[in-house]
């Protein structure tokens, strides 16, 4: 589940911003927020567990776990990529009242963030199928 660190990233600086944007305003769901973080750090257990117990239950409850993991990241881009588009068409002052916290999420981490996820979800399938195993 390779991308934790920039999952951390993420999650810092989108607090941050939303306890300093006026008002918190985020078009982002706190609880889809830390649901997304809840469920890939459960992930990540179950497949550290599973590396060391070698049970291919545990690859599959891994996977399981990835799929609502990836819906709820889906929904977050949806809901992203129109405040990204805002912010390229017509950029707002700093601070105005009206941005949401996500504004500021950078380009690239994001994008990076999607690819490690997509190459993740793959893996673990491929492993728990048990493509390319010992």
């Amino acid at each position: 589940m390779g991308d934790h660190r920039s999952r951390r990233l993420l999650h810092a600086g989108y607090l941050a911003l939303t306890r300093r944007s006026p008002g918190g305003r985020s078009r982002l769901p706190v609880p889809v927020v830390f649901g997304h973080f809840a469920l890939a750090a459960a992930g990540l257990v179950v497949w550290i567990v599973y590396l060391i117990a070698d049970k291919d239950v545990l690859a599959w409850t891994a996977f399981g776990l990835l799929v609502p993991v990836a819906l709820l990241g889906f929904a977050m881009l949806a809901r992203w990529i129109p405040v990204y588009r805002a912010r390229s068409a017509a950029p707002a002052a700093a601070g105005a009242p009206s941005e949401p916290a996500e504004r500021y999420f950078p380009v690239p981490v994001v994008a990076g963030h999607g690819l490690f996820a997509v190459i993740t979800v793959v893996l673990v399938l491929l492993t728990a199928l048990g493509i390319g195993g010992s």
